[in-house]
């Protein structure tokens, strides 16, 4: 039997873990985005898909340990502490990446190079996909 007082129950919880997990989303991607030093909101209204790559895989990126966050964490609070760490996590690959392993990223990417695009998404995915495994504690 269908107990609508049991599914309203999980569907607040949902909604308040959705919302949540969106707010950090758009946080993150507007870090993510002053933290690089090409504006990817001009270079995709541009039609630079080079930056739209880059920036998808951000996003996927840390989409995957906000996902793992909500399976694993028992309250909001815990949620928001692992959403955070996740953040700063793939914030911190993405400058190392651009600092230390290709130099001339920002070049690159504003020069629409697709090669560079897809490197920078798959090691921001590959980042998230540790980084949600590692929550498993």
């Amino acid at each position: 039997m269908f107990d609508f007082a049991y599914f309203l129950d999980g569907a607040v919880h949902f909604i308040i873990a959705f919302g949540l997990a969106c707010l950090f989303l758009i946080v993150f991607k507007w870090v993510y985005q002053v933290s690089t030093p090409y504006d990817e909101r001009a270079l995709i209204a541009a039609n630079n898909v080079a930056a739209a790559v880059a920036l998808g895989g951000a996003i996927i990126g840390f989409a995957l340990p906000l996902a793992s966050a909500l399976s694993v964490t028992v309250s909001i609070v815990e949620f928001a502490a692992w959403g955070l760490l996740a953040g700063v996590i793939q914030i911190v690959a993405a400058f190392v990446i651009r600092r230390l392993v290709v130099r001339d990223m920002a070049q690159r990417i504003e020069g629409g190079n697709l090669a560079t695009a897809l490197y920078s998404a798959a090691t921001s995915i590959g980042v998230g996909l540790l980084n949600a495994a590692s929550m498993t504690y």
